[in-house]
């Protein structure tokens, strides 16, 4: 057995399947980001035992596919365990097996690691080296702590200039929270409102003008996915038929855009760390500690439910690991003499 045979054509039961996997999903509420990534696993795990259906398979069956993801593949923990998330998921939920053996199952175990974090001074000059809203989402992300996707999302409601806040919809865990809205950002944020608000009003002109809205809202207000407060602050370039609605709509700006423009600034920079979106937000949670902030506030800003959570900030703070200065620093004032060559 091995997992090229995913690359196979797909499963004779599978529509059928997934289709009752992506309706459970949808049932409780979570995102099509998750619904996509367990309708992949599920689909990899059917092909990699030749097509066989789910009931017929086992503990042995789950633990090798696992195990051929992290020898073979050598996929991430994290990877791993989304793929045991999406079978338990599989079976409890979908197909209504109360199996004991899945709770034996041990998950992989994710090594603790250090976020990346960047120097102020190394903030600055991969900002330097962005423009437009490549330059506005990366501010907003080390500014006001956000996740790349929860900039992306966005909409013309949820940004409040008067309070100097941003709303933010849905975040990690289906949670609500309210973050700061920086002054260096405000006016490059109206900017980009007034041209996507002129690029709007052409979709609307055209017929289209649609976007995406929570499935009890678009049911309740059927119109209101074409009114400008519903519209997304990055929207996309392009529009796209949805083809249950058979609307024209135009999705946010893709993640992969800002992803490819924030890798690509940091190596013009000339900076050695890795430069992502989430590392200018570990940026901000730290250096708002480096500034005094109290930690609960950071938490709250950022969105985390455990304060322990915030609390892997107080091992990178300039400091020094747990925010302790070195003794050697307060013993050793001056550095050894260099040493003379013979």
């Amino acid at each position: 057995m091995h997992l090229q045979s995913e690359r196979h054509t797909p499963v004779r039961a599978g529509p059928k399947l997934l289709d009752r996997l992506r309706g459970e999903l949808r049932r409780r509420g979570c995102s099509r980001r998750t619904e996509k990534a367990y309708a992949g696993w599920v689909r990899r795990f059917v092909l990699f035992h030749g097509k066989r259906h789910p009931r017929e398979l086992g503990a042995e069956e789950v633990t090798a596919f696992l195990t051929a993801l992290a020898v073979r593949r050598g996929v991430a923990p994290s990877t791993q365990n989304q793929a045991l998330s999406a079978i338990v998921f599989l079976y409890k939920h979908v197909l209504g097996e109360k199996l004991p053996w899945l709770d034996d199952i041990v998950r992989a175990r994710r090594p603790s690691r250090v976020p990346d974090v960047l120097s102020r001074d190394e903030v600055r000059h991969v900002l330097e080296r962005l423009n437009g809203h490549q330059w506005l989402v990366c501010t907003l992300l080390y500014g006001a702590g956000l996740r790349l996707m929860e900039a992306l999302r966005l909409r013309v409601k949820d940004v409040d200039e008067e309070r100097r806040m941003l709303v933010v919809r849905e975040g990690k865990g289906r949670r609500d929270r309210r973050a700061m809205l920086p002054e260096i950002a405000l006016e490059p944020l109206r900017e980009q409102l007034m041209t996507a608000r002129r690029q709007h009003e052409r979709d609307v002109s055209r017929g289209a003008g649609w976007v995406e809205m929570p499935a009890a809202l678009d049911r309740k207000y059927p119109s209101a996915g074409r009114e400008w407060r519903w519209q997304w602050v990055f929207p996309a370039t392009r529009t796209y038929l949805h083809r249950e609605s058979g609307r024209r709509r135009r999705h946010h700006l893709h993640e992969t855009v800002v992803q490819r423009a924030l890798r690509r600034a940091g190596v013009n920079a000339g900076i050695t760390k890795r430069v992502h979106p989430h590392a200018l937000r570990h940026s901000f949670a730290t250096h708002m500690l480096e500034d005094g902030h109290d930690i609960r506030t950071v938490q709250e800003l950022l969105g985390h439910r455990d304060v322990r959570t915030t609390m892997i900030y107080t091992h990178v703070l300039q400091r020094g690991p747990l925010g302790a200065r070195s003794p050697a620093d307060r013993v050793l004032t001056e550095p050894p003499p260099r040493t003379r060559e013979v």
